[in-house]
């Protein structure tokens, strides 16, 4: 560790500090993008579970720009189930991106108070 130059040394630091800051960020984004699709997520449901409750002979209709198109309700099913697999998915994947981000986090920071705790003392 005392080999290295003063100017290596704060080029190592730098750029442990960089990651630690860009995956601190990331890691805030993914878990807003985490809460916002489980929002939608439970829109859906509670959408899926009033068809599920409604009669079966009831019209149903799906916004498309500024009307409204008669659906078939199994059509309507398929799309909303669709809508929530594909969101689930989604959650999941940023969940797993969230746990990579906040290890790599981790490690820099260890990587960080490492360097200090090693560092020697200077009087």
């Amino acid at each position: 560790m005392a080999t290295l130059s003063d100017e290596t040394l704060r080029k190592i630091l730098d750029q442990i500090q960089t990651t630690a800051v860009q995956s601190q960020r990331a890691l805030s984004v993914a878990r807003q993008q985490t809460t916002v699709k489980e929002r939608e997520r439970r829109i859906l449901q509670l959408t899926i579970d009033e068809i599920d409750h409604m009669e079966s002979d009831v019209n149903l209709y799906k916004g498309v720009g500024k009307m409204f198109l008669m659906v078939p309700r199994t059509t309507m099913e398929q799309e909303l189930k669709g809508q929530e697999k594909e969101l689930t998915d989604d959650i999941n994947n940023l969940n797993k991106k969230a746990k990579y981000l906040e290890k790599q986090f981790n490690d820099a920071q260890n990587q960080l108070r490492d360097i200090f705790h090693h560092a020697p003392k200077q009087s």
